[in-house]
């Protein structure tokens, strides 16, 4: 099974996804590729892989990316890509922790089938969500207001009602308390 955690910017899933992995050691983390830069307080391989546009059309080549999107943003194209370990999906591959957007979960879900992904979306009150993506921006080494609002605006329409139910997203958990929010998820996806 994939877990695949969703929500909004600042929607707390680097948080949730932490306390997933540390309840659940046996869930593989699939970490993201992308070609944006890092950012303050990141670590390589932690909540990303950060590759060249080279890098990752290598990848490419190699047949290992299983979804790909791309946004314009204040400083160019960025890309972010799944790529396979060879065992997603794939019987006795064990289950996966990923964190993504609504657009990458529905083409994984195109990809290996409804049944083999448990969509996990996370939401929080809009004024919740501001303060702790300003919160975030203010601690980059270059706070950059533009992509800021940018990003923020975006998740609007990208995580619409309308999208929601186009994916099948019928099931959301709160974070207003982080540790609520993880054991009504592991209740959720008790084996």
């Amino acid at each position: 099974m994939i877990y695949y955690l969703m929500g909004k910017s600042a929607s707390g899933k680097d948080t949730i996804c932490r306390a997933l992995r540390k309840a659940r050691p046996d869930w593989k983390l699939l970490i993201p590729y992308t070609t944006r830069p890092m950012r303050s307080g990141e670590r390589e391989g932690a909540e990303y892989h950060f590759v060249s546009e080279r890098e990752l059309q290598r990848l490419r080549d190699a047949g290992k990316i299983l979804e790909e999107r791309s946004y314009e943003t204040e400083f160019g194209i960025w890309r972010y890509a799944s790529v396979d370990d060879g065992r997603i999906g794939r019987a006795g591959g064990g289950d996966y922790l990923l964190i993504g957007t609504l657009e990458s979960y529905r083409k994984l879900r195109g990809r290996f089938g409804e049944g083999q992904l448990f969509p996990l979306y996370l939401e929080l009150p809009e004024e919740l969500r501001l303060e702790r993506a300003r919160r975030r921006e203010e601690e980059q080494e270059k706070p950059s207001w533009a992509e800021f609002w940018r990003r923020f605006s975006l998740d609007e329409q990208d995580f619409s009602e309308e999208k929601l139910r186009e994916a099948g997203i019928v099931r959301r958990y709160r974070n207003l308390e982080w540790e609520a929010c993880v054991n009504e998820i592991l209740a959720d996806t008790a084996s």
